[in-house]
C-alpha cells in the first residue's frame, strides 16, 4: 500500500524566553519575617540620608533591604545585583508596586525595579564623616548606633533579659588559591553569640 501524504504547514507561535522564573521564592519568608521583627527598619535608623528628597526613588530602608535580602538568599557580591534588579519576586520582597519597574523616572531604568549594583555601592562605601556636600555617597551611616543596635536587638528579642551571655570567636579558615592580592589574609572570624541562662 502507498504511504499517502499530505502536506500542510503549520505555524506555531510559542514563546521559549521562560518569562518570570525565580529561585529564590524564599525572599518572600524573608520579607515575613522581617516585617515580623522591623529589623531592616530598625537598621535603616542607623543612616542619615542627605539625598536631594524630590530625587529619591529607593529610600535607605529599601536599599539596605535589597542588599540584606540579597546576601541572605547567597547573592553576596554587588554585582549580582545588576541581575537582581529585574527580578520581580525580588523586587516584591521588598515592597516594591511596581515590580517590574515601567514607571520609573529615567528611560534607562525602565524595566529595573531595584537600585543598582553602583547605587549600593554608594550606600556601602560612604564614610561615616560624609555630609550633604559629597557628590555621590549621601547615604551615612552612624557607627555608634549599629553598635547599640544589635545588642538592643537581641535584648529585646527576650522576656527575661539573660544574666550572662557568651561571645565565642571561631576563627575559620577560607583558603585562597594562587597568588591573589591580600591572599595572606585567608581567616575570617565568625562570631557566635551563645545564650545560657542562669
Amino acid at each position: 500500500m502507498d504511504t499517502q501524504c499530505t502536506e500542510m504547514q503549520l505555524e506555531f507561535q510559542a514563546d521559549f524566553d521562560g518569562g518570570h522564573v525565580t529561585s529564590d521564592g524564599g525572599a518572600l519568608l524573608l520579607r515575613e519575617m522581617d516585617a515580623r521583627l522591623g529589623l531592616t527598619k530598625q537598621f535603616a535608623q542607623c543612616f542619615t540620608d542627605y539625598r536631594a528628597p524630590g530625587l529619591i526613588e529607593h529610600s535607605v530602608d529599601a536599599l539596605l533591604g535589597q542588599r540584606i535580602y540579597g546576601i541572605a538568599l547567597g547573592y553576596e557580591d554587588l554585582n549580582d545585583h545588576n541581575d537582581l534588579l529585574r527580578d520581580p519576586l525580588f523586587a516584591m520582597a521588598l515592597g516594591k508596586e511596581d515590580v517590574e519597574g515601567k514607571k520609573r523616572r529615567r528611560n534607562a531604568d525602565k524595566g529595573k525595579a531595584l537600585a543598582s549594583a553602583s547605587t549600593l555601592n554608594r550606600v556601602e562605601l560612604t564614610r561615616p564623616d560624609a555630609d550633604g556636600n559629597a557628590r555621590y555617597k549621601k547615604v551615612v551611616y552612624h557607627p555608634e548606633m549599629i553598635e547599640a543596635l544589635f545588642p538592643t536587638v537581641f535584648l529585646d528579642s527576650h522576656t527575661d533579659a539573660p544574666q550572662e551571655v557568651i561571645l565565642d570567636f571561631d576563627a575559620t579558615d577560607d583558603p585562597i588559591h594562587g597568588d591573589q592580592e591580600a591572599a595572606s589574609f585567608m581567616a575570617i572570624t565568625t562570631v557566635i553569640a551563645i545564650c545560657r541562662y542562669m
